[in-house]
């Protein structure tokens, strides 16, 4: 590496961010600029690791001790082309990625680990600002028609390496906008939707054609999509939502996480003057500590609610690894992301017992208990804490516990896909669906996972498509179904 003594000398540093008074005015990303000479400083924190496991711990397989080393000796074209070399969408995973690249960085044993993701941010924000990042069309075209039902980042990922396969794809989404959850249900804060829309006209421009406001297996029927295509690859998200069916679930105010995020999006995209479900002047619960509730409790500080709680049934994680989650895997350990900053209260170690209605079924309160997590053949229960039971004023509540798997939809139906036992869609080792000429990749057959996990399905799935459409293929396959992170 170019500095060996880097990760002796420097600190872990990422750039600031923005001061809360200020951000929670506006839907803008939170961090402030990161000069280059300070991230170049950073990439030279990466250690000449005899085994880099940051490459094990991405699904993707992204090459990053190559473009840390590049950046520090201040080659950040030659950056930006080895980050496309296994990542259609740096922007996208430097942004929302959790990076167990970082928890799988050697550094991280005894120090604080590179700050990968930042990096790959950086590279590809400087890539585009410089007009590095150009269409690539291909060279010929196979006359093969493929359709890939989804423009999430798995459905994108496909479609694109497919296309630069030189087979004609078409996109559908359902939506009126292409992304999926990136459009709809990521925050503006969190990802400026500038960065898909530039993504999207690269795609265009290559040659991947888009139809949106279609439903297929309803606008569509999925028999004629089969009868028009030599392959169609099923993309569509696991959308199904995990609900609380417990007593007044059906009041006025209880909201599933994503019927209350896409409001505000559609504000900022200027569909709307104001949000349909907003948060101003209210006392909001969000029930879940994952991504999904800090959006929503980042999204209820914008808009101006009176207090925000956000509860998780589970204990606090300790703050540092513990024996049960040994480097390199994932630790599950207490993390802080940009809207905790910005206020509200987290209350770990309870269970919410029933919701209390006015006499108009409009939500007024909440009953919770704290609860004592253990596991029982292998599996978590939870017990109740005798005499804890309180009640809580509140207004509004969000239901951000997360997605159990596709929906039932029309679409599965006409398709005659099999199930596994999630209730994913089955798949072999090279993505193929019980129907034939059907793949599917991403959440819809993985189950709710990560961006990165999205995108490296549907690299892998373009790769098994092209090589049954074409008797071989090019095309790189970072994972297989089966795969799982360290």
């Amino acid at each position: 590496m170019g500095n060996p003594r880097g990760f002796l000398e420097l600190g872990r540093a990422l750039p600031a961010r923005r001061a809360v008074p200020v951000r929670i005015k506006d839907w803008h990303e939170v961090y402030e600029d990161f000069p280059a000479e300070d991230l170049e400083a950073q990439a030279s924190r990466c250690m000449d690791c005899g085994i880099p496991f940051c490459n094990q711990g991405c699904p993707l397989g992204n090459l990053i001790p190559d473009w840390n080393d590049l950046i520090y000796r201040h080659q950040w074209h030659q950056a930006i082309e080895a980050l496309h070399a296994t990542n259609n969408f740096p922007e996208f995973t430097g942004r929302l990625c959790p990076a167990p690249c970082e928890a799988a960085c050697v550094l991280g044993i005894n120090a604080d680990p590179v700050t990968i993701k930042r990096v790959e941010q950086e590279i590809v924000d400087r890539a585009w600002q410089e007009g590095w990042v150009r269409p690539i069309p291909p060279a010929r075209l196979t006359g093969k028609r493929v359709a890939v039902v989804g423009s999430g980042p798995a459905g994108l990922a496909a479609a694109q390496q497919l296309t630069r396969a030189g087979h004609t794809v078409t996109v559908y989404e359902r939506a009126d906008r292409l992304g999926g959850l990136l459009r709809y249900g990521i925050p503006e804060f969190k990802m400026e939707k500038r960065v898909l829309d530039r993504r999207l006209a690269q795609m265009r421009a290559e040659g991947t054609r888009f139809v949106t406001d279609t439903e297929v297996g309803i606008d569509l029927d999925a028999h004629e999509l089969r009868r028009a295509s030599d392959a169609v690859v099923l993309a569509g998200g696991a959308t199904a939502r995990r609900d609380l069916p417990i007593p007044g679930r059906e009041a006025t105010g209880v909201y599933q996480a994503m019927e209350y995020l896409p409001g505000s999006n559609r504000v900022q995209e200027g569909d709307r003057v104001d949000a349909p479900i907003s948060a101003a002047g209210k006392r909001v619960v969000i029930i879940g500590g994952g991504d999904t509730g800090a959006d929503c409790l980042g999204t209820a500080h914008r808009q101006g609610a009176a207090s925000v709680e956000q509860f998780e049934i589970m204990e606090q994680p300790p703050t540092h690894r513990t024996d049960a989650h040994p480097w390199p895997t994932w630790p599950f350990t207490y993390s802080t992301t940009s809207a905790h900053e910005e206020g509200g209260e987290r209350t770990y170690a309870v269970s919410t017992k029933h919701f209390v209605a006015d006499e108009d079924n409009v939500l007024t309160g909440l009953h919770f208990v704290e609860v004592r997590p253990r596991l029982v053949d292998g599996r978590m229960s939870f017990d109740e804490v005798p005499g804890s039971e309180t009640e809580l004023p509140v207004d509004l509540v969000f239901l951000a516990m997360g997605f159990t798997g596709p929906e039932d939809s029309p679409l599965l139906e006409q398709f005659g896909v099999e199930r596994d036992a999630r209730s994913n869609v089955a798949r072999d080792d090279h993505y193929r669906t019980s129907a034939d000429d059907v793949w599917v990749c991403g959440d819809m057959g993985r189950g709710q996972s990560l961006i990165v996990w999205a995108i490296a399905e549907g690299r892998s799935c373009a790769a098994s498509v092209d090589a049954a459409l074409m008797g071989s293929t090019d095309l790189p396959t970072p994972v297989a179904p089966g795969d799982r992170p360290l």
